[in-house]
């Protein structure tokens, strides 16, 4: 086992059903061997997401049954390629999105699924901005198509999407207002939000006085009573894009019964006369229509592989944990304390473990 290539069994975490994260289990199996249009990916990052946080609730909407391996995206470098893959992918870098399976050594993809990350980034880096960074910039610019100049309101604003979707906006000369507890203000104001107290109970009024006309658009990954507040916040014209339901992650029962109860009042609510629009946003909307969801893929994340090779936006790395120690990693992305995205990295190898 010289190299990540020559490898012939890896190490993956799997989630055995619904568990603290202490019952993540590491387990070692053959590596795997890529079909006819797969590509093998090592990996370099992946990331702890709000869905893996779900998921080990049995939460998340249409999660595989248990036991599986999560990890909804990664970057590494293609090792091996099968039939019908051109063969000069070898050696390269790409990112991907994979909804569950990123937790481990490596990766069968397929390879209309990669997107080639610039030589200038660094993985773990590149990595937070996969999932959050397509989510980010689908939901500011193809689906509440927000301008310069205009005002949004971002929750979780110290999140991994929300830190994503505050410098874009930003970026895109549009001001923003983020909801964040106190701990983190100084973090979103950094950013170039200004950050609100989520839990204060006069966040409504807090938000008017900021913007007296309402916000032009709402980003919302709390969905439950509160999505309520965050309607009624839109200016005439204004958007709600609504993309979770983290109000209801402990909260026992159906992990389908939350999000159709959001759809379905977001749905209400899009047929009333006031002139402001709702949506509720899935990443994986088009995939059937393969052709034109990859260019949408491609095309958005390499537009945000851009902004952050040319400094114009930052990775948000909360903390780099080894894979074998995926257990911490969900703990401390759990704990609410950090700011962006806790990622995990391979394991130390036995000759870089000797050195250090």
């Amino acid at each position: 086992m010289d190299t990540k290539a020559g490898t012939d069994v890896i190490t993956e975490v799997v989630l055995p059903g619904v568990v603290e994260p202490s019952g993540l289990e590491i387990r070692v199996r053959p590596a795997p061997q890529p079909s006819a249009g797969e590509a093998v990916l090592a990996l370099d990052a992946s990331g702890v997401s709000f869905a893996e946080q779900q998921m080990r609730r049995g939460k998340y909407y249409d999660q595989p049954p248990f036991p599986f391996v999560p990890g909804y995206d990664l970057v590494g470098v293609v090792v091996r390629v099968g039939a019908g893959v051109d063969a000069s992918l070898a050696g390269r870098r790409f990112a991907a999105l994979t909804k569950v399976g990123g937790w481990a050594d490596q990766v069968v993809v397929p390879a209309a699924d990669l997107v080639e990350v610039p030589g200038a980034l660094d993985a773990a880096e590149a990595e937070t901005v996969v999932v959050n960074g397509i989510t980010a910039w689908q939901m500011l610019h193809r689906i509440a198509k927000v301008r310069a100049g205009q005002t949004v309101l971002v929750h979780g604003a110290n999140g991994g999407v929300g830190s994503t979707l505050v410098q874009l906006a930003t970026h895109a000369g549009i001001r923003v207002i983020g909801t964040a507890s106190p701990r983190h203000h100084d973090a979103v104001r950094a950013l170039g939000a200004t950050p609100l107290d989520y839990r204060g109970a006069d966040l409504p009024a807090r938000v008017r006085e900021l913007a007296p006309g309402g916000v032009d658009a709402v980003f919302d990954h709390v969905g439950g009573d509160g999505i309520v507040d965050s309607f009624g916040l839109l200016a005439r014209g204004g958007t709600l894009v609504s993309y979770g339901t983290a109000a209801t992650r402990d909260v026992a029962g159906s992990s389908k019964l939350p999000v159709l109860k959001l759809v379905g009042r977001l749905l209400l609510w899009k047929l009333l006369p006031n002139g402001r629009r709702t949506h509720f946003y899935n990443i994986w909307a088009g995939k059937r229509r393969s052709g034109a969801f990859h260019d949408r893929l491609r095309t958005d994340l390499g537009r945000v592989f851009a902004l952050l090779a040319e400094g114009a936006i930052t990775a948000q790395v909360a903390a780099r944990v080894p894979l074998s120690k995926a257990a911490e990693a969900m703990r401390l992305a759990e704990s609410g304390t950090v700011t962006g995205k806790v990622i995990l990295v391979p394991d130390p190898t036995q000759d870089s473990a000797d050195a250090q």
